[in-house]
């Protein structure tokens, strides 16, 4: 951004850190929504209840049963997001086909 640039948007510098702001929170609220560590825990304090006696097996399987689908939701998503990823590298990578001479 040049002096001149700075100097006229100067006056917008509080929206742009709000927005920046609101961004840093929306990504750090993504990555704890995504994460699959707290599932995993919590599949580990429901096998601890259930052999503590704090819990019966019905509702040890149906809490089981939503943990799991929640874990392996989170899992196609990091695989999709991989795959992306790499998709897109490779595209990047690879020489443009249309540029080439015939």
């Amino acid at each position: 951004m040049g002096l001149l640039t700075g100097l006229l948007t100067f006056p917008l510098a509080p929206v742009r850190v709000t927005l920046w702001a609101a961004e840093q929170m929306a990504a750090a609220a993504e990555r704890e929504y995504y994460d699959p560590a707290p599932v995993r825990r919590a599949l580990a304090e429901l096998e601890q209840d259930l052999l503590a006696g704090r819990i019966d097996e019905d509702a040890y399987d149906r809490r089981e049963d939503e943990l799991l689908d929640r874990l392996a939701q989170l899992e196609r998503r990091e695989h999709r997001e991989h795959r992306e990823h790499r998709e897109h590298r490779e595209h990047r990578e690879r020489p443009d086909e249309r540029r080439r001479a015939p």
